[in-house]
């Protein structure tokens, strides 16, 4: 499962209470969330009682359950709005299955609804989302260095440093890196 981390231990722990809020708020047992999502109960309620951290698939799929962005799922357990967010406050998620890291450059707040990451996926991942968190969630996706192909749907793309790919989640999406080349990326959400 992943961790998180931003200079507060706590933040594993208000993850799980939101998980938890986020169920409860709909009226859904642990039962009826694992048949929406298709995460285990056993897996849902070692989340809830902060057992254990989700991994970037289980994130998704909880996100795409409770038709939230990951970001927003993260801005719900954060604390205040703040325009400035220096890089040393800037909230890392590491999922240790794959390696990947999200770094959330720019969270939604306020009313503000764009959110900015920075990105990084060892070489030889795959990380694949069945369903987006919302339809037509628009992306905007810049290589940094690296290179990575991108499957939406039935469409795939290959990008390579400085390319820039532009798209409205509809379907699944899956991000490839190559067997021995990392990649890094900034992704803007809207």
């Amino acid at each position: 499962m992943g961790s998180l981390s931003n200079n507060d231990s706590s933040l594993d722990l208000r993850l799980a209470q939101n998980l938890k809020t986020l169920r409860k708020e709909q009226g859904w047992s642990l039962d009826d969330l694992a048949e929406r999502s298709g995460i285990s109960r056993a897996t849902l309620s070692r989340l809830e009682n902060a057992d254990v951290s989700p991994t970037a698939a289980v994130l998704g799929k909880l996100c795409a359950t409770h038709g939230l962005t990951l970001s927003r799922l993260m801005k719900l357990v954060e604390e205040d709005f703040s325009p400035h967010i220096p890089r040393d406050q800037q909230q890392l998620w590491v999922d240790p299955d794959t390696g990947f890291q999200r770094r959330t450059i720019s969270p939604p707040g306020g009313t503000l609804a764009a959110e900015m990451l920075e990105c990084m996926l060892p070489a030889g991942q795959r990380i694949k989302y069945d369903k987006p968190p919302r339809l037509g969630l628009e992306h905007h996706l810049y290589l940094l260095s690296g290179a990575l192909t991108m499957t939406l749907g039935e469409r795939t793309y290959t990008l390579k440093s400085g390319d820039c790919l532009r798209y409205q989640l509809e379907g699944p999406s899956t991000f490839e890196t190559p067997a021995k080349l990392a990649v890094r990326y900034i992704l803007t959400i809207v």
